[in-house]
């Protein structure tokens, strides 16, 4: 990764009791934008009762806020976006804003209030607080301009030279990623200019497995060689337990495995060298059990999932006892990239995350967005609307949020008398919950206004689909809003007027030929009829429960159960984005379903179809037919809704690019692990086919890669592809140890083998121990063939040799 601008420009604005909030001071060149607006957004309302507070805009968003050197964007390449995107972005500058105020008696009005902010391209803006801080503090010192010049070359310096780049489905596979060292060759090879870290492949060698180290095993040496004198000793009983199989396994009659003659760092997980680093092993969705344990120091370490070195989630991974995991010290974490920013004579340590999307900026927090809109005392008022009561009266509030965001409403956060960064974060919690967290939908930070004011009301409610922050109280009572959220109180108001501002035809007046040609979808909507919505639009509030009935066992609701649950037990802001991912994929993949199901054939999705004449299948999965027909009539005004947007063409273009841009081409991975992790009737036939076409089509890399990005450690991993290894027919079994050998190959493919339990790790190894033994006598027989050939060559001549005789 080069290093680039990382910062474009540094602002500074003071508040002046007699002309109002005033931009002081544009560094390195004036931003060619209404100096009154950035002055207004740097120094927002009710400043002056908080000590200190952080806000976050965006610049190049509309023509109101658009800067004139565009130039000033691009970095040497001329490319516009931000480090570690992955992907061209639209030029926008995240402008992180630090306000605070000090008072001081000797003054007018008994306080100074200063704002100091940071422009740059990058989503993580979070990083820069630090040295924000010093600055500001430099600034109130010594106010000159210097201060904003030290400040602009100091971050510019940051060295980022050795940060590894990652495409999309790496950072899919480091975000569910609890281990520090997933993908830490990556840092070895940028660090030392030389190639990655011998792959296990590399490492293994081409000798019998019983009396050599197995690569499982060739971890063990590596934690000998780091000088963990723990891990070594550990070392050292597996090889003399390899040492005495070595002598004795001539007695044994037979190449049966054992646990000595694979030594102990088969079934523990010693054989990393990692292991300060926990497993990343839990339990699946299903609530099915499979324990993950820290080794000890000799001997098999237990695994019982009620030992004090184990953990069972019901969905999520073990976050204890993580530390450095080589002893080198390179990196501790390999989700960040540790660099450092030096400012007047202080060094600032620098997280940079390395998975970051470009739809999510700042350090946002959905655990926050949805406890406040989750209480027991939240209350949604307003009529009832097609696009965002998926389940008519029993649509949980996050739900509807998530239904306005994808439908493209004007959405307001209001914050009455609370900090401005407070309701920022709730806006950039909001696009990251529409757009499944950066990894799913795009198209939703282009229009959020973090912070938004009376200065540039005009321009910003006249952006389609806005999503903005606000704390004055005025803005509730105008009309141009179709959902506002108070953080405050909490609640949720669907404007009275939504089903005029926003009209719908529901799914009653689609035309039945649409609905009679494949018999998948009902007449009737899930939120009502039209005669439903004209009752509520004539009330002016929510309908009555009668008009509009939902189902308490939704598939939302009970997905909103599942996140409050995980939430109430602790799991972690990563397992809730996770999660989310996942909801909005599914969404995607149902809307495409629909598309089929109405108008023909998709272009934001695979074709929709089951396996069939030796035909993998294809499109979105479900149990059974009822589901089916439950999920589509419950999704189908909001997909509606939806497809109006630009989210949705963005979506279509993004689909179309990978389609040929994808590493795996040519069929639908997501469907065949849906098949193996869900499905409860799979025919032999199937199964290998699936099998099969993995075995080739998952080879290189980036291949493997993006396939372990569709099986998340908290969904087990490995585990809906290792029950092949327990199959009934023996070449299901043997293309499934092909599969797990070729992904074993690379580093990343090998930590999520070591995340096996102990038992598939048991059988994985055995089937892959026999197998290489009949290779090794398949090829000693092609050198030195049997005996009986020779006999068979010259039957007569021994004959008579036997009969002279």
């Amino acid at each position: 990764m080069s290093n680039v601008q990382h910062c474009s420009f540094v602002l500074l604005a003071e508040f002046d009791i007699d002309r109002g909030a005033q931009l002081t001071y544009q560094f390195p060149q004036p931003l060619g934008t209404d100096e009154g607006l950035l002055a207004n957004l740097m120094l927002p309302d009710g400043a002056e009762k908080q000590l200190e507070d952080w806000t976050i805009f965006f610049l190049n968003q509309t023509p109101f806020n658009t800067i004139a050197p565009v130039l000033a964007l691009e970095d040497e390449n001329g490319d516009v976006g931000g480090v570690g995107d992955g992907d061209s972005h639209t030029g926008l500058l995240y402008v992180l804003n630090l306000v605070r105020t000090k008072h001081d008696k000797t003054v007018r009005r008994g306080a100074v209030v200063k704002a100091m902010a940071i422009c740059t391209r990058h989503p993580f803006i979070q990083i820069f607080k630090p040295v924000l801080l010093m600055a500001l503090d430099d600034y109130f010192a010594d106010p000159s301009q210097e201060c904003l010049a030290r400040l602009f070359d100091a971050v510019n310096s940051m060295d980022v030279s050795g940060a590894p780049t990652l495409s999309r489905y790496e950072k899919l596979v480091m975000r569910t990623s609890e281990r520090k060292d997933v993908f830490s060759e990556k840092f070895v090879s940028q660090r030392e200019g030389a190639t990655p870290v011998p792959t296990a492949k590399a490492q293994h060698h081409q000798t019998p497995s019983w009396d050599s180290h197995s690569s499982f095993e060739d971890g063990l040496m590596t934690a000998r060689n780091h000088g963990d004198s723990e891990f070594a000793k550990d070392g050292e009983q597996s090889a003399q337990d390899l040492s005495m199989t070595s002598n004795t396994r001539g007695q044994q009659g037979q190449h049966s495995p054992t646990d000595t003659s694979f030594g102990s760092a088969v079934w523990v997980g010693d054989e990393s060298g990692l292991e300060d680093v926990p497993q990343s092993i839990g339990m699946t969705m299903a609530n099915t059990t499979y324990a993950g344990s820290k080794s000890s120091i000799r001997g098999r370490s237990s695994t019982d999932a009620s030992s004090s070195s184990s953990h069972v989630y019901a969905y999520g991974i073990p976050t204890t006892g993580a530390s450095n995991f080589l002893s080198t010290g390179m990196v501790k974490d390999t989700h960040f990239f540790q660099t450092s920013i030096a400012y007047k004579g202080h060094t600032l340590p620098i997280k940079m995350p390395l998975s970051t999307f470009p739809e999510e900026v700042g350090d946002y927090s959905l655990i926050q967005l949805i406890q406040t809109f989750s209480t027991q005392n939240m209350s949604v008022t307003g009529p009832l609307h097609p696009h965002l009561h998926s389940n008519g009266t029993l649509t949980h509030p996050i739900i509807i949020l998530f239904n306005a965001l994808v439908t493209g409403k004007r959405i307001i956060f209001i914050g009455h008398n609370r900090p401005a960064g407070q309701v920022s974060s709730y806006v950039l919690s909001a696009c990251a919950l529409g757009s499944g967290c950066g990894c799913i939908l795009r198209g939703f930070i282009e229009r959020a206004f973090p912070y938004a004011n009376l200065t540039n009301k005009e321009e910003w409610e006249s952006i389609a689909g806005y999503i903005a922050g606000v704390t004055n109280p005025i803005f509730e009572h105008g009309n141009s809003w179709d959902l506002l959220c108070d953080i405050g109180t909490p609640r949720m108001v669907v404007n009275k007027d939504i089903n005029i501002n926003c009209p719908v035809i529901t799914h009653s007046a689609i035309s039945p030929p649409l609905i009679m040609r494949t018999g998948t979808l009902k007449a009737e909507s899930s939120v009502g009829s039209e005669e439903d919505v004209g009752r509520s639009v004539k009330g002016g509030e929510a309908g009555q429960k009668g008009d509009v009935q939902g189902k308490a066992d939704s598939t939302d609701n009970l997905f909103i159960e599942d996140i409050i649950s995980a939430i109430s037990y602790h799991f972690g802001e990563n397992l809730v984005r996770a999660r989310f991912a996942e909801y909005v994929g599914r969404f995607v993949r149902l809307a495409a379903k629909y598309e089929e199901e109405t108008i023909g054939p998709t272009k934001i999705g695979y074709p929709s179809h089951a396996f069939q004449d030796g035909r993998l299948g294809s499109g979105m999965a479900f149990s059974d037919e009822i589901s089916a027909m439950r999920d589509l009539q419950a999704n189908a005004n909001r997909i509606d809704g939806w497809r109006k947007t630009n989210s949705y063409r963005y979506y279509q273009e993004d689909f179309d690019k990978a389609l040929s841009a994808d590493p795996i081409e040519g069929f639908d991975v997501l469907h065949q692990v849906w098949r193996f992790r869900y499905a409860k009737n799979m025919s032999d036939s199937e199964v290998d086919l699936i099998m099969r076409t993995l075995v080739d089509n998952v080879q290189t890399y980036d291949q493997v890669v993006e396939l372990l990005s569709f099986l998340p450690p908290h969904y087990g991993g490995l585990l809906p592809l290792s029950f092949g290894l327990f199959h009934q027919q023996e070449i299901v079994r043997e293309l499934t140890v092909e599969l797990f050998n070729q992904l074993r190959v690379h580093p990343v493919g090998y930590q999520f083998l070591q995340a096996l339990n102990h038992f598939h790790r048991y059988a994985y190894v055995r089937l892959a121990h026999t197998r290489e033994i009949r290779q090794q006598q398949r090829e000693q027989t092609s050198l030195y063939p049997p005996v009986s050939l020779f006999n068979s060559r010259t039957p007569s001549n021994r004959s008579e040799t036997s009969l002279g005789g």
